[in-house]
């Protein structure tokens, strides 16, 4: 009787077992450990969920905020500009008014 699993069929199973799992790990590593490392090391971020490569944004750039000021004092700075902006739209309004009441008075003085 010639049975089944000789010890050359299990050593030849064995290591075809053994090279399938060492090029699987070869595999995982070229194509979805190198991707990562090539990724940070251009200093950018990587996402193993979705594999992507992106660039990391600074909250500065977003914001238009000078990096080292906070939210307040940026509020702050910005108040003080729409104050003066406020205040020369109201100069404007009133001087049109001004020309406006001026023209009037002309119109009226040369219709009587």
């Amino acid at each position: 009787m010639k049975r089944f699993l000789t010890i050359r069929r299990l050593s030849v199973l064995f290591f075809g077992i053994f090279s399938l799992m060492i090029a699987g790990v070869f595999v995982f590593q070229r194509y979805w450990m190198e991707p990562g490392e090539r990724c940070e090391a251009q200093g950018k971020w990587y996402d193993m969920e979705s594999r992507i490569c992106a660039q990391p944004i600074s909250i500065a750039e977003i914001t238009g905020r000078p990096i080292g000021v906070t939210r307040a004092e940026a509020s702050a700075e910005k108040n003080k500009e729409l104050v003066v902006i406020e205040d020369q739209l109201n100069a404007e309004k009133r001087a049109r008014a001004a020309a406006t009441d001026a023209e009037r008075a002309r119109v009226a003085a040369l219709q009587r």
